[in-house]
């Protein structure tokens, strides 16, 4: 838990970072992955060679597969900051627990009515904390259809990982996931022409590293850690702590205070992400245990 209190901490510091470089969404997004696969580099390719040579086809394709679709939910969700309120986006593209389940659900997993119930519960607080800001402007309404957007990819990125998560290695699996975000970014930016692509002053490449070691080394890597143990309904339904923590770096670094409704909301989606672990914990109880990986 130490851990995913720590990769929620890297999250929220997200989109504020996001909200204050200045510079076109996607290049922020493959930036962020290409300066992670930079800094794990010489320590993936000299500690943790034989465990990448050692994975197999599927596990290989599953990491790709899953890097692809970390680079939509960043591709959707980053430009959404930039046409709808930052509330608004980080609430919609939180509602991965919900996706998440259905998801589950469309594979034959049959989910408790204690993960539904807190999955609502937990989105509820999401929804009263961005006080339904949603504007009836037509960009903001598409800004707000990116948003959700990126939160179902975010819900395809977590299970995928899970799976791999299963017989192959933090290390490993990021390593391969990061590079091929990054380069399926690098093609849309050079496809949709987003520039500028390089070239920042000083105080934006600072930005670009701060949110690469926050959001991406600490937040979503520390997540791929944690959900071989948590399960994905855990760590997708944690992932709502990002919206909370994101008002709170905002009201800190930005001067926004949160409103009064931030307090009570939090409760909420404490209270259903307390309800999805109990669920949890009660699963695992009951199920047959697997062998150790």
């Amino acid at each position: 838990m130490v851990l995913l209190a720590v990769a929620i901490c890297g999250v929220s510091l997200s989109a504020p970072l996001i909200a204050a470089t200045a510079a076109p969404a996607l290049a922020i997004a493959f930036w962020r992955n290409a300066m992670a696969v930079g800094v794990m580099s010489p320590f993936v390719l000299v500690r943790n060679r034989a465990e990448l040579r050692g994975m197999g086809r599927r596990a290989v394709g599953l990491s790709a597969a899953a890097g692809v679709v970390l680079a939509v939910h960043f591709g959707l969700w980053l430009p959404s900051l930039s046409m709808t309120s930052v509330a608004s986006s980080t609430a919609l593209v939180t509602t991965t627990p919900i996706w998440t389940t259905v998801l589950l659900r469309l594979r034959g997993q049959r989910r408790p009515g204690l993960v539904w119930a807190g999955g609502a519960l937990a989105v509820l607080g999401v929804a009263v904390l961005s006080g339904l800001d949603f504007s009836a402007s037509p960009r903001a309404l598409a800004g707000d259809a990116l948003a959700l957007g990126g939160g179902m990819a975010a819900a395809g990125y977590v299970l995928l990982g899970a799976e791999v998560r299963r017989t192959v290695g933090t290390a490993a699996y990021t390593y391969v996931c990061y590079a091929t975000t990054a380069l399926a970014l690098l093609v849309a930016c050079l496809v949709s022409g987003a520039s500028p692509f390089a070239g920042y002053p000083a105080a934006t490449w600072g930005k670009l590293a701060a949110l690469t070691v926050a959001a991406q080394l600490l937040g979503h890597s520390l997540l791929n850690r944690v959900v071989r143990g948590l399960g994905p309904s855990v760590t997708s339904t944690a992932i709502l702590l990002e919206t909370p923590g994101a008002a709170l770096v905002a009201a800190v670094w930005l001067g926004q205070r949160p409103p009064v409704a931030a307090y009570p909301a939090l409760l909420l989606v404490l209270a259903g992400l307390a309800l999805v672990i109990l669920a949890d914990r009660r699963g695992s109880a009951t199920a047959t245990p697997e062998p150790g990986v």
